[in-house]
C-alpha cells in the first residue's frame, strides 16, 4: 500500500510541477526547475517525464551534488539522466554541478559562472530532507553550513563528517529566491523530523528549518 501511495504522490507532485513551469513559460521564454538527488524522487522523475510541456525551453538543475563523476553510482545528475531527462523531457536542457576539478573548492567558480546564464529566480525548486534534517547539502554537521545558510554567493563546497564525498551545494539564499518551493519526503521517521523542525527555530541544528518560512508545499507518503 505504501508503494502505491508513494508513486500516487510522485504523479500528484509531477503535476504541480509542470503547471508551475507551465504558467511560468507563459511570460517569460525560459523556466528553471531544480531538483534534489536520492532515490525518493526517482518516481517523481519518472512522472515529470511524461507531462506534456514544451521542454526545450525548460532548464533542469540540481540543488546538490556530490563530488563525484557523472556516471558513479552516486552522482545525482545520473539519476536525473536516467530518469527524468527521457522520452520528449530529454529536449529540457540539464546543468551539472560537478566540474573536472579535483575538489569542489577549485571547481566552485567555474559552476557559479556557469550557472549563471539560467533563468533565475527557479520557477520551482522540489527539496528533498535526509533523517538529520539536512536539505541539499546543508548538513548539520558540516564545517561550512553557516556559510551556506548566511551567504550571498549561489552555491557552496561543502564537507560533512558524516558524508563519504565532498558536496557542492546551492546556498539558502540562492533557493529561497526560487518563485515556489516542494518538499518531498516518505516514511513515518520522515514525517517525525519534520515535526521537529516545525517545534523549533534553529537552522543550525536542523537546516530543513531554513526553508520552513518560505511558502512550502510538502508532499509526504508512508
Amino acid at each position: 500500500m505504501s508503494e502505491l501511495c508513494r508513486e500516487r504522490l510522485a504523479t500528484q507532485l509531477a503535476e504541480a510541477v509542470a503547471e508551475a513551469l507551465r504558467q511560468d513559460l507563459t511570460r517569460q521564454a525560459r523556466a528553471l526547475l531544480v531538483v534534489s538527488g536520492g532515490t525518493t524522487p526517482l518516481p517523481f522523475f519518472r512522472a515529470l517525464s511524461l507531462c506534456t510541456l514544451p521542454w526545450s525551453r525548460v532548464e533542469v538543475t540540481l540543488a546538490d551534488e556530490r563530488w563525484v563523476p557523472e556516471d558513479h553510482a552516486d552522482s545525482n545528475a545520473r539519476l536525473v539522466r536516467e530518469h527524468l531527462l527521457q522520452g520528449p523531457a530529454a529536449e529540457a536542457t540539464f546543468v551539472p554541478l560537478t566540474t573536472r576539478d579535483v575538489t569542489p573548492e577549485q571547481g566552485v567558480e567555474a559552476l557559479v559562472q556557469r550557472i549563471a546564464g539560467l533563468a533565475w529566480p527557479a520557477s520551482a525548486v522540489v527539496l528533498g530532507m535526509g533523517g538529520d534534517g539536512h536539505t541539499a547539502s546543508l548538513f548539520p554537521d558540516s564545517h561550512e553550513l553557516s556559510l551556506a545558510l548566511s551567504t550571498g554567493e549561489p552555491a557552496v563546497a561543502v564537507r560533512a563528517a558524516s558524508q563519504p564525498q565532498p558536496r557542492l551545494t546551492l546556498s539558502a539564499d540562492r533557493l529561497h529566491r526560487a518563485h515556489r518551493h516542494f518538499l518531498h519526503i516518505t516514511g513515518g521517521d520522515k514525517r517525525n523530523v519534520l515535526a521537529r523542525a516545525l517545534a523549533g527555530d534553529d537552522s543550525r541544528e536542523l537546516p530543513i528549518r531554513a526553508f520552513l518560512a518560505c511558502p512550502l508545499a510538502v508532499y509526504w507518503a508512508p
